[in-house]
């Protein structure tokens, strides 16, 4: 399991978006998580904590966790406002 797995900057050849090199460990400063990589269907997703819970499972932590943490807010309120 690589953090790239979970960002929405990887491409289907497996390369980085950005142009960056796949990292070795479960750390990346361009992380980009989005809910779809922890989610495939988007009916599984129940709340915010769910996807913070698996992130911590997979050994993301540091920043890249904030991240998670913002994008799982973000996704549980738009469940919950849809525009």
């Amino acid at each position: 399991m690589i953090i790239c797995e979970f960002c929405l900057q990887l491409q289907s050849d497996g390369k980085c978006g950005y142009g960056f090199p796949i990292p070795q460990r479960m750390g990346c400063h361009e992380f980009d998580p989005g809910v779809e990589k922890f989610c495939a269907n988007p009916q599984d997703f129940v709340d915010g904590r769910q996807i913070i819970q698996m992130a911590t499972f997979f050994g993301i932590k540091g920043m890249e966790l904030k991240k998670i943490k913002r994008m799982a807010t973000s996704a549980e309120q738009l469940r919950a406002n849809p525009v």
